[in-house]
């Protein structure tokens, strides 16, 4: 697996921007087969960032439906970063 597939998209929700703020941890949507080492090094070489720790999470896909009709959202994985001590915070806005 190339590491320009291993992050698909940065997760911002209430939870992930308060972890930001106070804990300099980053959550990402990534690539199921990916491994911890591996959003370790994407993460470094996309945001040009020293990391500290990754925590890796499956996350299973919710049941849905639509009238009588029922279907399954895929499986996915989610990624928290924390970023080293002393690092700038990554800002997924910046220049909008």
């Amino acid at each position: 697996m190339r590491i320009e597939e291993v992050i698909r998209r940065p997760l911002i929700t209430e939870k992930s921007t308060e972890l930001r703020d106070e804990r300099n941890i980053v959550a990402f949507e990534v690539d199921r087969r990916a491994n911890k080492i591996q959003v370790k090094q994407a993460v470094e070489s996309r945001f040009g960032v020293k990391v500290a720790e990754v925590r890796v999470a499956n996350m299973h896909g919710k049941m849905r439906r639509q009238g009588r009709h029922f279907g399954h959202r895929p499986d996915w994985k989610k990624a928290y970063v924390r970023l080293a001590e002393g690092e700038k915070p990554i800002e997924f806005f910046e220049g909008v």
